[in-house]
């Protein structure tokens, strides 16, 4: 559960306040959902086809959310409208999709509908050019930073599990593998949590992307592994392989990727996903410790399976594969958010 602070709501009387001065009337404001930042999202009593939002700028960068916004829009990709916005304050009043995240409509059935356009729509975004785009680069230390997050709050913190000398060496010579893949890769434009629950789906089957404001320029992999070796919901392997082969030849088609084998693409994109996931343990862990956001536990176990399935695929990874298997894996059992992941 999240806790409410004295300074949240003194943010919540502003952003009522500000709204209501744009709308020329009294405005009540109702909380929607949760998000893994501190973002918050509120209805309109009296407009259905609004949202508040409280982006607070310590934490939040509204400047380039609205810029990011502004860009995809004008390359073709569905954003959410922004009515207004105050950057100073980290308050905005945007479009309200109503349908809801493409997270709670997708079905066995609609998936290669779904899915295909949210591949058209990732296409759309890599093809914005990164000067265009003006982004920070997902760069060496970028990448290190991300993969602290799983030694720092998933092993330390959640797991309590204190790492010895050789196993901060094979954690280091492992995450070097990931990095050497991953600035290997074609850079482009990258949205960096292009998931089920950042797609909208609105009526017709169009899809808006949002929580875009943390783009960067990075790999070409790494929307594409997040979208389908995604957190909250889990496609059939045979699936993802296929959906990731058919993507890397629209991308060769359009020019984002040189020709090449389909061997080193699928490489590019597992070992993508093991840098994603194992700072996604550590992301989820800190939003249960320091956040009081425990729902994120839940998704541990999958996110767990997808590290666990591409390690062991990859000789270079085998050493990392057994401690994970050995030391690591029965821990997670022993927790009380485990469940047994599913190999679908």
């Amino acid at each position: 559960m999240t806790i409410i602070t004295a300074l949240q709501d003194a943010r919540l009387i502003a952003l009522t306040a500000w709204v209501s001065a744009h709308k020329g009337c009294a405005c009540s404001l109702s909380p929607l959902g949760g998000d893994a930042g501190a973002r918050r999202y509120f209805t309109l009593a009296d407009d259905s086809n609004l949202l508040a939002v409280d982006a607070p700028p310590a934490s939040e960068n509204t400047a380039q959310f609205l810029q990011v916004a502004k860009c995809f829009s004008e390359h073709g990709v569905i954003v959410p409208a922004v009515i207004a916005a105050d950057i100073a304050e980290g308050f905005l009043l945007v479009e309200h999709w109503r349908e809801g995240l493409l997270y709670q409509h997708v079905s066995s059935d609609n998936n290669p509908l779904l899915y295909g356009e949210a591949l058209i729509k990732l296409l759309a975004i890599q093809q914005i050019s990164p000067l265009t785009a003006n982004l920070p680069v997902f760069d060496s230390a970028f990448i290190r930073r991300e993969l602290a997050l799983f030694n720092d709050w998933f092993l330390a913190g959640e797991l309590h599990y204190q790492i010895s000398a050789s196993e901060q060496q094979l954690l280091q010579q492992t995450f070097a593998v990931l990095e050497q893949s991953a600035l290997a890769q074609p850079q482009v434009v990258m949205h960096r949590d292009y998931h089920s629950r950042n797609l909208l789906l609105g009526r017709g089957g169009q899809l808006a992307v949002i929580d875009f404001q943390d783009a960067v320029i990075g790999p070409v992999t790494y929307d594409l592994v997040s979208l389908l070796k995604d957190c909250y919901h889990q496609l059939p392997e045979q699936q993802v392989q296929q959906w990731a082969l058919n993507y890397g030849d629209m991308a060769v088609d359009v020019g984002i990727l040189p020709p090449l084998g389909a061997e080193q693409f699928i490489r590019w994109f597992d070992l993508m996903g093991l840098q994603r996931h194992l700072k996604v343990l550590g992301i989820f862990a800190r939003l249960h410790l320091r956040d009081s956001k425990s729902a994120y536990l839940n998704d541990l176990p999958r996110v767990l399976g997808y590290v666990a399935q591409t390690a062991a695929q990859y000789s270079e990874l085998a050493e990392f594969s057994r401690w994970f298997n050995q030391s690591i894996l029965p821990l997670c059992r022993s927790r009380r958010w485990w469940w047994e992941p599913q190999v679908l």
